[in-house]
């Protein structure tokens, strides 16, 4: 990489923008992209001197910030030249990031045919499936022969987004089948269309939301899938390299809100300071609050503190394992949903695992507790005479406040899903702040239950 930095530099230096030109009309689009992200104040003029097809197959694989720096850099018929030969997915995808002025005047330096498309696309919900697709396939009719299909792919091919895949439409358009290019190139040529149909149709809807879409690629290893409207006609297809990328999107922003922040819907080091600050505030001043109730529950047992001053010393243990195991069970049941492995309909098969797993987890630390304090008491009295009490309010203390951490952790991304929330706000801070206060009340309620008429 150095080396053709050091070269891309030599030929700026130079001004020789034929050169400059031919070798980078050589390299390898991801070596651009490189060479954009280590020389970002020359990203335009890469743009600028690449061939066409090679600056779109450039931009388009971008990240946004830098797609919008370098438009902005751009003489108008670039941008213009870019815009129109840009994906229609890639073209919308970049629209629906920009701000609404910036989308108006790019629209306008589309091709009336363009135009039409992209206000189209952006017609629909902003994290729905019409986002992703393209109107760039192939379709043939059921009545067809395959010597008519494959001229039909040889005259319409190279504009579609991919071959893998040809779909099958009736007259009105309504979609009837997909077929396999293989199944295609395999038969005789006066096979029929209708006679290389099986049914087995998986499609899209263009109102799904895109994190069903994901699951959908999923779970049937398809390269693209067709969308249809509510009358199930074919509108576009959607492709497997822009479900992966709203994959990454989506799992990027679930991390940030397990993290406790809202997602930052730009790279970390891209996103003003004030912004990030702005993100990240509104989140820890809610579990900040939620953290005060801590010390209003302590408060409630403030007498019963003063009388067995040992029980404080077990307070950090017993809300700290509490919120563990809540936190783990939050992101497992998160990740769990997000792979599709569990849905709102399987609350009671999760309840009853973590019931039995919350049960085993806190018994585990709740017997090593107890062992710790026996252990103590041989070397120390500070424990004092009823050390046996104390061990047997921590032990239990730790099987309840643990089972209670899993089973807060694990229910509250399935209520908030079932309420039309983000599961991924059932963050792994606010299952700990919320569990935190609960394990208090928790605790001192056993510890009464053992020490009244002794201790307390």
């Amino acid at each position: 990489m150095e080396e053709m930095v050091e070269q891309v530099e030599l030929l700026l230096e130079q001004e020789d923008n034929t050169k400059l030109q031919e070798y980078l009309n050589n390299l390898n689009i991801s070596d651009v992209e490189e060479l954009i992200d280590e020389l970002p104040e020359h990203g335009p003029r890469f743009i600028e001197t690449l061939s066409l097809n090679r600056a779109v197959n450039v931009f388009r694989i971008l990240d946004f910030p830098t797609q919008e720096r370098i438009i902005k850099k751009l003489s108008v018929q670039k941008v213009a030249d870019l815009i129109n030969e840009l994906p229609p997915d890639d073209r919308t995808a970049l629209f629906s990031e920009l701000h609404g002025d910036a989308v108006k005047k790019l629209i306008l330096s589309l091709s009336p045919e363009n135009r039409k498309e992209a206000l189209s696309l952006l017609g629909y919900e902003e994290d729905s499936v019409g986002r992703l697709m393209t109107p760039d396939y192939i379709a043939v009719k059921k009545t067809w022969d395959v010597t008519r299909v494959l001229s039909h792919i040889r005259r319409y091919g190279k504009n579609s987004e991919t071959i893998d895949v040809i779909y099958v439409i009736d007259e009105n358009g309504i979609l009837l089948d997909d077929i396999r290019i293989r199944e295609i190139l395999l038969v005789k040529p006066e096979t029929k269309v209708s006679d290389l149909m099986d049914g087995r149709l998986i499609a899209l809807s263009a109102s799904d939301p895109q994190e069903e879409a994901i699951n959908v690629f999923r779970m049937n290893n398809r390269t693209a899938l067709p969308v249809v409207d509510q009358e199930n006609i074919l509108l576009g297809i959607v492709t497997v390299d822009d479900i992966l990328w709203i994959a990454n999107e989506e799992y990027t922003e679930d991390i940030q809100k397990i993290g406790g922040t809202e997602a930052l819907d730009e790279p970390y080091l891209d996103i003003n300071l004030f912004k990030l600050v702005k993100k990240r505030v509104g989140w820890l001043i809610i579990l900040f609050l939620g953290e005060m109730l801590t010390a209003t529950a302590m408060g409630f047992f403030e007498k019963s503190i003063e009388k067995a001053v040992v029980l404080a010393l077990f307070i950090p243990l017993i809300i700290s394992s509490g919120g563990n195991g809540g936190s783990q069970a939050s992101t497992l049941i998160i990740q769990a949903m997000a792979l599709g492995e569990v849905t709102v309909a399987d609350w009671w098969r999760v309840m009853r695992r973590e019931l039995l797993s919350g049960l085993m987890l806190g018994a585990t630390l709740g017997i090593i507790g107890f062992f710790r304090i026996y252990a103590w008491t041989l070397f120390s009295p500070l424990y004092g005479p009823h050390w046996m009490l104390v061990g047997l309010t921590v032990g239990c203390a730790l099987v309840g406040v643990v089972l209670w951490g899993s089973l807060a952790g694990s229910m509250l991304p399935l209520i908030l899903k079932k309420l039309g929330a983000d599961p991924a706000t059932s963050s792994a801070p606010f299952v700990a702040t919320l569990v935190d206060v609960t394990g208090l009340i928790i605790y001192f309620s056993i510890a009464l239950l053992f020490m009244k008429g002794t201790l307390l």
